[in-house]
């Protein structure tokens, strides 16, 4: 009887047969965590912090920018919530500005993507992202003038399958490849991914990696549906883990060396609950590829550490 129980247990958490495809369960109690305020962003310009990208060329910054019809400017944030930079970047239009991620360029250089793929109304034939080079920060305590960077390197693309909205760019610190987390009302997405090389002055076709259902989730102050909605990704910076917020919940996945990305993300995540934020907007590793960094949309903008 025991024998019986435990493998209908392991029915019901793992995997189930429907329509001839299997269906892998995602967990609702998250894994133990502990979530604090670091700081409030200074920075009243900051009011749409979508997006948080750990520095590469300084560690100790976080860049940010703000959501759609903002000024088409990135922001270095301390870990006190202090600007130490503003940089404009040069001939952009922040049409829908959804996610901001660090890498590094061909030669090797450290550099920011800034991610254009929002499409609430699905009615954009093409995406773009913009990179340009990482740039350099005050030292802390230093007046912040604005800055502007060089013309940036813009890399267009478009679907396989139709118009979607999205709010996640990733970048793979090892390959350098870009990818896309598509977002929905009812948590069907999927991520994508640019071609490699990457082709300038044309519109790419993003290639499918693999299709994912983010759940519906009852959480006290959110509705159950914010928990579908996907709002920004980010990969660690060794590779070993990548990490989905939704307005409710973050989502990681290890990505074992032995296993495609497609594979790995085909394997239930674990569910991390952080404190509550009004909206969730940003998601980043530290350099540790453990701790969480999050910031939210709205005044005040916090800073939030997740440990675990």
């Amino acid at each position: 009887m025991h024998s019986c129980l435990l493998q209908f247990a392991l029915v019901l958490t793992a995997v189930s047969a429907c329509c001839g495809q299997t269906v892998v369960a995602w967990p609702e109690k998250p894994v133990p965590s502990t979530s604090k305020k670091v700081a409030t962003l200074e920075d009243k310009r900051l009011s749409e912090s979508s997006g948080l990208a750990l520095g590469i060329r300084d560690p100790s910054v976080f860049w940010t920018m703000n959501d759609s019809g903002g000024e088409p400017c990135v922001f270095a944030i301390d870990r006190s919530g202090k600007t130490r930079a503003k940089v404009r970047v040069r001939d952009a239009a922040n049409f829908d500005w959804e996610d901001i991620a660090s890498g590094k360029d061909e030669k090797g250089s450290p550099c920011l993507f800034i991610g254009d793929i929002g499409d609430n109304l699905y009615i954009r034939a093409s995406i773009q992202v913009y990179q340009i080079p990482e740039p350099a920060v005050k030292a802390s305590g230093q007046p912040v003038e604005e800055t502007e960077t060089v013309e940036p390197q813009i890399w267009r693309a478009n679907y396989p399958d139709g118009k979607h909205n999205a709010e996640s760019l990733l970048v793979h610190p090892q390959t350098g490849r870009l990818y896309i987390l598509t977002k929905s009302d009812d948590g069907k997405c999927a991520l994508y991914a640019f071609p490699q090389p990457l082709q300038p002055k044309v519109s790419m076709t993003l290639e499918k990696i693999v299709d994912l259902t983010f759940p519906r989730l009852i959480r006290p102050g959110k509705r159950p549906h914010d928990n579908c909605m996907t709002t920004s990704a980010c990969f660690s910076p060794d590779g070993t883990r990548m990490v989905a917020s939704t307005y409710s919940s973050l989502y990681e996945w290890q990505l074992p060396k032995n296993q495609t990305l497609a594979e790995a993300l085909a394997q239930p995540p674990v569910r991390i609950e952080p404190e509550l934020l009004r909206q969730l907007e940003g998601v980043c590793y530290d350099t540790d590829s453990l701790t969480l960094w999050l910031t939210s949309e709205h005044l005040p903008a916090p800073l939030l550490r997740v440990s675990r």
